[in-house]
Formats: structure tokens, sequence, C-alpha cells
């Protein structure tokens, strides 16, 4: 078990534990922070004997209990994560931060050799110092969430652009939106407001959720 710890996690942070009466349910990600926009987050179960759960079909539903409503937000199923014992990751795009009295909550439903068990709990998602998440409303009338997935850490040099897509259906139901392109104009303010050669738009991949140019 030792060994499979360091193996599955030695590059992520814990978040948070989840638990019920059967379950300890960990939540990973890059830094140990949730922040609004995506988020990469990796999930572990292990039972009270120490064991962690390989067998497992998890889903997660987040919420936003604000002031005078509830709202979730767009995220991917939740998948095991090839090449490791028993660690499932997946994520979720956070419209908008938490504070004290408005606050996200995740709840995550797992089945386990035809068992069913439920962990809820509330998780803390902060302000990101830079802006990656744009909500708006098209020229449709449709409400968007547009979220930059790379370069996490852009270079002085060709970088790879990924984002993700979702249309808002509803205050709980987000779908990708398809067959879109998202147009890119990088700038340098401090310089003349230059821009940058090369560059290419978004366009969809084979994956479907996925936008990538340069």
């Amino acid at each position: 078990t030792d060994q499979q710890d360091v193996n599955e996690t030695a590059n992520l942070e814990l978040v948070t534990t989840l638990a019920n009466d059967s379950h300890k349910v960990e939540i990973y990600n890059s830094d140990g922070q949730l922040n609004n926009g995506y988020n990469e987050i990796f999930v572990r179960i292990r039972d009270n004997a120490g064991t962690y759960i390989n067998n497992a079909s998890l889903e997660w539903s987040p919420v936003m209990h604000m002031m005078s409503m509830s709202h979730s937000c767009p995220y991917s199923a939740i998948t095991r994560v090839s090449g490791t014992p028993a660690l499932y990751g997946g994520y979720i795009v956070f419209q908008m931060a938490g504070n004290e009295s408005e606050y996200w909550e995740l709840t995550i439903n797992y089945t386990i050799g035809g068992k069913n068990f439920s962990v809820q709990g509330r998780l803390d998602v902060s302000q990101s110092e830079k802006r990656t998440l744009n909500v708006f409303t098209g020229t449709d009338g449709i409400k968007y969430i547009l979220a930059m997935v790379e370069p996490a850490a852009p270079k002085v040099a060709v970088n790879t652009m990924t984002a993700v897509l979702y249309k808002m259906e509803s205050m709980s139901a987000f779908t990708v939106a398809d067959n879109f392109r998202i147009k890119i104009d990088p700038r340098m303010p401090g310089m003349n407001n230059h821009t940058s050669p090369n560059n290419k738009d978004l366009t969809q991949t084979n994956t479907g959720e996925i936008y990538k140019g340069a």
C-alpha cells in the first residue's frame, strides 16, 4: 500500500478528504488548491482497512450554494487513470470562487461490487490569480462557459493552447459546444500592443471536449 501511495500521487497534492461510514474519498490535484476555471481533479477511495479500491464506478455532482439560488457547472465523467493502481480522474470548471457564505459542495456517488455509496462535502474554491475563464451570452442568446486548459505556464516559445467550451442549458445542465472556432488575438500591451506570429485559432479535437490551437 505504501508503494502504491508513492506511485499514484507522487506529483499530486491532497485537496480534501470526504468520508462516510465505509470509505474515505481522497481528492487531489497538482497543487492542493481549487480555483475558478478549469480544474483537473483526481480521486482515490480507501476502505476502513486502508485498502485502495480499484474497481469502482464513480460520478460526481458539484453545486454552488448562493444566498438566493443554487447552480451547478460544467464537469467531465470520472474515469480510471491509465497505468495507476487505484486512481480516478476528471475535471470540473467552476464558474466562480466561493466565500464564507456562498460555497461549492461536491457529491460523489460510486458503486463497488454492485453496492452503492455516496459522500458529500464542501470545497474551497479560490479566485484565480489570472483570468482563464469567461462566461458570456452569445448572439444566439445562449450562455457559454469558455475555460482555458493549457498553457498553465506560458513560455516564450510556441505554446499549444487548449480550452473547453460549454453551453449552459439550465442551472444544472451543461453540454459541450460543438463545431465552433475560438479565435485568439494575443497582445503585448507594454510594447506597442504588438501581436505574435503564426497563431492558430482553436478548433474542436476528436475527443469532442477539447479545443486546440497555438
